[in-house]
């Protein structure tokens, strides 16, 4: 098998050196800011399994970086907001990848440390039935 230079958990930790970090208790307080945006980034599939949190927006993984570039013919007007933006996925691996990415791009984001994983078990409201997909 093939030695990597750089392992996924090595991108993972220097991502989270560098990017704002939301623990679940904080997120949960702030989900009724109407200046917050909670972004999911998980594929569909993993929303009709596990639920989502109510009022965030899906964009999945693979398009972000040209959903927020104005400059992108896939531009969302929802990412060109004055906003606060917490990423999440299911664990904070793509999230922390993706902030740092989207951190590169010029765009201001955060994301939830723990990811989904652990929302429900730390109080959090989820949902099963999606508008936005």
């Amino acid at each position: 098998m093939q030695k990597f230079k750089i392992s996924a958990a090595d991108l993972v930790s220097a991502a989270r050196a560098r990017i704002k970090e939301i623990e679940t208790p904080d997120l949960i307080a702030m989900m009724d800011d109407p200046d917050v945006v909670i972004v999911d980034i998980r594929d569909p599939r993993e929303r009709e399994r596990s639920g989502f949190i109510p009022g965030s927006y899906h964009a999945p993984r693979g398009m972000i970086e040209f959903w927020v570039d104005p400059e992108s013919p896939y531009f969302k007007d929802i990412f060109g907001q004055s906003k606060t933006y917490v990423f999440h996925c299911a664990s904070g691996w793509r999230s922390a990848l993706t902030v740092a990415q989207l951190q590169d791009m010029g765009f201001d984001a955060a994301h939830l440390r723990e990811g989904f994983s652990t929302w429900e078990k730390q109080g959090g409201p989820a949902t099963f039935a999606d508008k936005n997909d």
